[in-house]
């Protein structure tokens, strides 16, 4: 080494200045111009692939059309991808490799017709060295092909679940390049550099370096490894160097421990800061720094105590948010990391301090948001409802853990590691107890291996098992003893028994593991945006009904300081293949819609969080409203509206007219407001230290005439749900359908029948669950009277539009068991004999729709309508009439318009 070099290299190494090192590793997305084809390809890629391919960019899913369908189930199977990579022959010195950050479920990677390596899991990233199948050169095509597969496998965590196994390359892939002296990238995907805090208080702090850097230059090298801490503005803090030697391609650890980070500035939900890590391997022969990766660092300690909470820095939190699924309207699970950084902002911006990740890691944006944010984070490996009794499946669910663990080790928002959700739910062998037993073993063998693998590579985060409501079950089986927190998911008032059971679950388990930390891992109640109520009750769909539900849960979540917290199940609604119900495919509990609408649950909990003064109108979404005026000659209808606040009154104006000021009781000032026809301007205020707060809504409101033969105000149309006590918005439309009322002279409405009810099932109040085909209006369809025996409308002369809309609800069909249900005796299917059923349609005495049965147009689970036009004259109004055949006569919905 020349005295020269020697001389620079002291200098560098003796500095306590922030050194700017020359970028040695490149990282590069190859998302564009990929060709796909769904299916497999016989002989590919060592044969050439005569198919058609598709142009596709990644991130990418073939599942963004199938799942949301009529069709039952969606593709799951194999899909290839291929593209062409041009290497510069500068890098032929260099390491070489791909970085998927994630491909479901299981990829095989070729480079030129060789197979460069695979992987197992389709919700962490993998790197796959292909130096030595690339060709080098701006001449040089290299063919890299991938051959991804979604496919049921046994031995592979998820086995089943309540959300859609998308499959795809549907996270970004990078192209990397190393030197020959790296840090490692082979140690499961991490970057090879373990940033840890093992002593934090307000005064001092000290900062932990682990990790491990490779050899391949094929001589034995010598290098200092310099680290640097620096903060929010790039002011170096300290720094320090270790002298390490590496034979021709050898691994080596290293360990650095940092003392005297004085006064660090703290990380917390209030002020996530963040300082950086940069870690610098420098080349002690030629001085040049060989490879660098920086990550963050944040500056907190924490702990769960079973009787008084959570604490963060010393600090009481209540650790309140939301778990979130990765998947977008459309996009199945293929989202742009601005996307899923849009998630994280929108939990923050409802004043939530926790993201449970789940029931898998997700993509890198989600932690690193979490991070600048102050959002506290959980993340979970994808084993859900049961587990395979197999030696494969354990080591599976095992590497899962140790990726997930390295892969996002560096996240100071990260304080839970989490496996095994409701592992319970699908038990096998029910007519063979020995082999229960057997498999319960099992099942709590593996949660202390992947409990005992955690605690090694990491013993400074908590452990958790979220199981569902079944607390014996999980108590005897001992899952409630090996993690460090239990967390319940718990729905008690939505799959089962009412709300008040909640708070004496959260009670009796204080009661019974009272030294055990616990956290409401999920609670929620699905509101379709579409549905509406005023007179809510469980299951019906309602947002009103999941406004009542989640105020019932805050409430007592914040009166027992032993719960450490709470993540409403879901940030947003999500896809879920195998559900039927009033939005068929989708899991509708999100706070938000599953293209990130805020619903009135997403601004109830922005009441009760929220640290500024607030307020908003629960309705802002429901801006199509309908309802029958109150006389001829008062021409309103009174409904109520809630106002969302954390403040102790508000006011609201309408129509530029103060109506009333309210107290907030549970975060809500409850108003009855007079609609008028047309737009109805809403303003909510609330004063704070003389500043006046604000939100407005603007609803148009469709006045049904009181009589329908009513001078003051002329019919026009009526759209009404049959068996049904909920409003249902088509904004497409215009329309909305209202509940269904018994006839009264002057009026509109039912004569005879009932409100149809599943037989056996006491989850649904009214109505089906089923998926019916052939329209998006199913929760329409999804209801009806039964035995009817006229509807009758007194309109004024005229032309009208009438249609009649019908749906089999009574099937032998068997849809999946609804092992999702999470409540007892909800879960079977009840079972149900095929409809035999006949029945004719006439209005004003003419036969309009003929013996309508189930062998002709009444299929079951299948949307059937009829439109007729009927001329009034000498007053008669509408009459429409139901004639049984066979069996009951049924109407699920019925609209009528007049055309002139």
């Amino acid at each position: 080494m020349s005295a020269l070099i020697k001389r620079i290299l002291l200098l560098v190494l003796s500095m306590p200045v922030c050194l700017s090192f020359a970028q040695q590793r490149i990282k590069t997305s190859v998302n564009t111009n990929w060709q796909f084809y769904k299916g497999d390809i016989a002989g590919y890629p060592e044969k050439a692939a005569n198919v058609k391919w598709e142009a596709v960019n990644i991130p990418h899913s073939w599942n963004t059309a199938d799942v949301t369908d009529d069709e039952k189930g969606y593709y799951r199977g194999t899909g290839w991808y291929t593209k062409g990579l041009s290497i510069p022959m500068t890098w032929q010195e260099k390491e070489v490799s791909l970085y998927f950050e994630g491909a479901s479920q299981t990829a095989e990677v070729y480079v030129n017709g060789h197979k460069a390596g695979s992987h197992i899991g389709g919700y962490t990233a993998f790197n796959v060295p292909i130096k030595k199948f690339l060709k080098f050169g701006a001449d040089a095509v290299n063919t890299v092909a991938i051959k991804v597969d979604n496919k049921y496998d046994e031995s592979i965590p998820p086995l089943t679940a309540d959300f859609t196994f998308f499959g795809g390359i549907y996270r970004d892939v990078y192209l990397v390049a190393t030197d020959a002296v790296h840090f490692d990238t082979d140690n499961n995907a991490s970057d090879g550099v373990f940033v840890s805090t093992p002593k934090v208080s307000a005064a001092a702090a000290n900062v932990n370096v682990a990790g491990s850097f490779v050899n391949q230059s094929g001589k034995a090298k010598t290098v200092q490894l310099i680290t640097q801490i620096t903060d929010k503005e790039g002011k170096l803090i300290i720094q320090k160097q270790s002298k390490l030697k590496a034979g021709a391609g050898q691994k080596v650890n290293f360990q650095q421990l940092i003392t005297g980070v004085n006064k660090p500035n703290l990380w917390s939900p209030e002020s996530p800061y963040l300082y950086k890590v940069t870690s610098v391997l420098v080349d002690t022969d030629t001085g040049k720094p060989v490879d660098e990766v920086s990550n963050p660092l944040g500056f907190r300690w924490f702990n769960f105590d079973a009787a008084k909470g959570f604490f963060l820095n010393g600090k009481h939190y209540k650790l309140m948010g939301a778990s979130r699924h990765q998947d977008y309207k459309d996009m199945a699970n293929a989202l742009p990391d601005a996307m899923h950084v849009n998630d994280v902002e929108l939990l923050k911006n409802m004043g939530a301090n926790f993201l449970r990740v789940a029931h898998y890691p997700q993509d890198p944006a989600v932690l690193q948001a979490c991070d600048r944010l102050g959002i506290l984070a959980s993340v979970e490996t994808p084993i859900v409802n049961q587990i395979t009794e197999s030696e494969v499946f354990a080591q599976n669910c095992k590497n899962m853990q140790v990726e997930m663990i390295k892969q996002s080790f560096n996240h100071p928002s990260v304080v839970i590691w989490a496996y095994m959700n409701e592992v319970l739910l699908r038990l096998p062998y029910a007519s063979e107890p020995e082999k229960r037993k057997t498999y319960l073993h099992s099942v709590a063998a593996l949660a202390q291996q992947l409990e005992d693998i955690t605690r090694k590579e990491d013993s400074s985060r908590y452990t958790m098992i979220p199981n569902h409501g079944a607390f014996e079950l999980y108590n005897n089986a001992g899952l409630t003893k090996i993690p460090k927190i239990v967390g319940w998911n718990l729905y008690q008032g939505w799959y089962g028994g009412g709300l008040e059971g909640f708070a004496k679950y959260l009670d009796e388990h204080h009661r019974v593991l009272p030294n055990t930390p616990m956290i409401v891992t999920e609670y929620g109640a699905d509101a379709d945006p579409r549905v509406h109520s005023l007179q809510p009750v469980r299951f019906d769909k309602s947002n009103e009904y999941a406004v009542l539900y989640h105020k019932a849960y805050i409430k007592a979540v914040n009166e027992r300081p032993f719960v450490m917290g709470a993540a409403i199940w879901n940030l947003a609604d999500f896809n879920s293949e195998t559900r039927a119900e009033s939005m068929p495919h989708i899991n509708n509990k999100g706070i938000t819609t599953i293209d990130r609408q805020p619903k009135d649950s997403y601004r109830l909990y922005k009441a009760a969080m929220w640290q500024q003064p607030y307020v908003a109108i629960a309705s802002k979404q429901w801006t199509l409203r309908s309802g029958i005026a109150e006389a001829d000659d008062r021409l309103q209808c009174t409904q109520p509206v809630e106002v969302f606040s954390n403040q102790p009154e508000v006011t609201l104006i309408v129509n530029g007219v103060q109506l009333s000021t309210a107290k907030t009781v549970e975060h809500a000032a409850l108003f009855n407001v007079p609609f008028v026809n047309g737009e109805n301007k809403l303003q909510a205020t609330t004063v704070v230290n003389g500043k006046t707060y604000t939100d407005e809504a603007v609803i148009n409101f469709k006045l049904i005439p009181h009589t329908l033969k009513s001078e003051t105000m002329p019919f026009t149309e009526l759209n009404v749900s049959l068996g049904d006590k909920r409003y249902i918005v088509d904004e497409k439309l215009q329309q909305i359908w209202v509940p269904e009322q018994p006839y009264e002279s002057g009026s509109w409405g039912y004569i005879g029948g009932e409100v149809y009810s599943m037989k056996g099932n006491g989850r649904i109040p009214y109505g089906s669950d089923k998926d019916i085909l052939g329209t998006d209006n199913d929760p329409v369809y999804e209801t009806q009277r039964v035995g009817i025996e006229q509807f009758k409308l007194d309109v004024p002369d005229g032309a009208y539009e009438v249609t009649l809309h019908f749906a089999e609800l009574v099937s032998a069909k068997k849809g999946e068991e609804l092992v999702y249900n999470l409540s007892s005796g909800s879960n079977a299917q009840p079972k149900m004999e095929a409809a035999d059923r006949a029945f004719d349609v006439m209005i004003n005495g003419t036969t309009v729709v003929s013996d309508l049965n189930n062998k002709n147009y009444l299929e079951p689970e299948k949307a059937y309508s009829s439109k007729v036009v009927v001329n009034v004259t000498a007053g008669k109004g509408i009459t429409i009439g139901f004639k049984p055949v066979t069996g009951k006569t049924i109407l699920n919905g019925l609209q009528v318009r007049k055309v002139y």
